[in-house]
């Protein structure tokens, strides 16, 4: 198969793009970085492409900021695939979005119901955080970093690229089962394991988001349901494997 993955320079579309090429599919990368804007369009060409894997993220924090991004990007994804007889639109969101649509949440749940709408044949595939998220969250404080107050599932990013080509593969299916990590942790207690295999000391705070979403957060509106697949790749085995590879970089 022909895969263009959008967003495949980023933290789960690099090993997005690995799993596609491991199982033997020719891959094209869609990014700034490649030379696409995928908001205007610019750059983007879908010719001889099967299927699409949006993976593609905004830094931003803005509920009204998210759903403009993700909006524009599925139309410009459409609209592209459309012109190329793409058959296969398959989209990462994130588990509890449209049960919790504020913040970057409204905008993945606005891209659900993009997708949902759209002209080409479609897949979600809802994921719970990733291991990575802990300390790309923390905000040091002094010698302390602060997390929000949060239930999760975390998964392995890999485990997740992976889950997204199998699902191109099969054909659209719609709302695939939501995919989450083997154990629920807390956010904090995530980024202590995190920075104790890093040999390193965390003081760590726990704050409560206000209003809606932090409810949300904190109350487990995020967590997968009882149908979910559970990845078997747990917090220590992942590190492991991350910190071999940060090793074998140096």
């Amino acid at each position: 198969m022909r895969i263009a993955i959008a967003g495949g320079t980023g933290a789960v579309g690099t090993h997005t793009v690995r799993a596609a090429e491991r199982a033997g599919h020719e891959v094209v990368v869609l990014s700034r970085r490649s030379g696409v804007d995928l908001v205007a369009g610019r750059g983007l060409d879908l010719s001889g492409v099967d299927a699409v894997i949006d993976v593609s993220g905004t830094s931003t924090t803005s509920a009204a900021r998210a759903q403009g991004f993700f909006e524009a990007v599925t139309s410009t994804l459409h609209r592209a695939e459309r012109e190329a007889n793409v058959g296969h639109h398959v989209a990462l969101s994130i588990v509890g979005a449209a049960a919790a649509p504020h913040g970057y949440y409204a905008g993945k749940a606005a891209q659900e119901r993009a997708v949902a709408a759209g002209p080409v044949p479609w897949t979600i595939l809802r994921a719970t955080q990733f291991f990575e998220f802990a300390e790309q969250v923390a905000v040091p404080l002094g010698a302390w970093r602060i997390v929000p107050a949060m239930r999760s599932q975390p998964v392995a990013a890999a485990s997740v690229g992976a889950r997204l080509v199998r699902l191109a593969e099969q054909g659209p299916v719609g709302d695939a089962p939501d995919l989450a990590g083997p154990r629920e942790m807390r956010m904090a207690e995530l980024l202590r394991a995190v920075s104790a295999a890093r040999g390193r000391a965390a003081r760590v705070i726990e704050l409560p988001l206000p209003g809606g979403f932090g409810r949300a957060l904190r109350d487990g509106a995020v967590l997968p349901g009882p149908e979910a697949q559970i990845d078997p790749v747990t917090v220590e085995e992942w590190l492991g494997e991350t910190l071999s590879g940060e090793e074998g970089e140096r």
